[in-house]
């Protein structure tokens, strides 16, 4: 019998992203995927509002969190894993090819000094690897296109796809940014259409017109018959073609200069300077404006 996690998503606003808990019912063992660090850009204040209601869901339900997961270094949030991750006394993990990311945002920013070998988190997971949250099994895919170092977490009927998937009406999401590539992205999201028809994918976006209401899941049947980029029928090369004519129109995601300095360290802000505070970088002109 297929093992029914239950999972519980929070939605942040201000940037589409969605949020999970997710725990082992009879266990009441769990992880927290994707936690949002909140950012004021304009004013360059950080704060904790979207993981203060994430910590005081976990306490009330009593789920015994285990981990922290983030699915890839985020180009439009901060992750707030590490918080969250010393509230709990949990692990932090990602996927191994983080390295990878960290060596090339690390040339973007000129920050040489930068460790790129991962050590920031506890674990760096491989394709293939498996985990155990109380009676659940979590397998790791690797799933590329959106960013070098992407993975989906599948838990028995539950799978989080991260920025591979939007829902069905929205398509995919966007495989331009430094290490993308629009032919993964393919072969990632029909990886993961090949799970079983019934497990329920759960995305990390959605923007919802005014008045809409935020959705995060959809399963596997429902993307391959209604999915507009990647339904069945839809060839390699049509979606390759019409992936990259999207996102040539696409502006970069506002907090992309910001988010990848914090979250190429795990989480943290670059260390302090000699006034005790933490200064993020722009790289002028090192990428084109659209």
């Amino acid at each position: 019998m297929t093992a029914h996690p239950i999972v519980k998503g929070f939605w942040d606003k201000p940037t589409g992203s969605w949020q999970y808990v997710f725990h082992d019912p009879d266990t009441m063992k769990g992880a927290v995927v994707d936690p949002v660090w909140d950012y004021d850009p304009q004013a360059g204040a950080t704060g904790l509002d979207n993981a203060k209601t994430i910590l005081s869901y976990i306490r009330e339900t009593g789920i015994d969190v285990e981990w922290v997961l983030d699915t890839h270094p985020h180009a439009d949030h901060f992750t707030s894993a590490v918080w969250l991750a010393e509230q709990l006394g949990a692990k932090r993990g990602i996927g191994e090819r983080v390295r990878k990311v960290q060596s090339l945002w690390a040339g973007i920013y000129n920050t040489p000094d930068l460790p790129q070998d991962g050590r920031q988190w506890d674990h760096l997971f491989a394709d293939g690897e498996t985990f155990r949250i109380g009676n659940l099994e979590v397998r790791v895919m690797l799933s590329t296109g959106h960013t070098l170092a992407s993975i989906t977490y599948v838990v028995g009927d539950a799978a989080f796809v991260h920025d591979t998937l939007m829902m069905p009406e929205n398509g995919t999401s966007r495989a331009d940014f430094p290490g993308g590539s629009a032919a993964e992205l393919w072969d990632s999201v029909r990886a993961i259409l090949d799970l079983p028809s019934e497990t329920r994918l759960f995305i990390g976006h959605d923007y919802p017109g005014d008045g809409g209401e935020p959705r995060c899941m959809a399963t596997v049947a429902e993307h391959r018959r209604d999915n507009k980029h990647v339904k069945d029928g839809i060839s390699r090369a049509d979606f390759i073609e019409t992936r990259e004519a999207r996102d040539a129109t696409l502006p970069l995601p506002k907090l992309m200069l910001a988010a990848l300095q914090i979250n190429i360290r795990g989480g943290r802000k670059p260390e302090a300077e000699a006034d005790g505070r933490s200064y993020l970088k722009i790289p002028l002109d090192y990428f084109e404006a659209r």
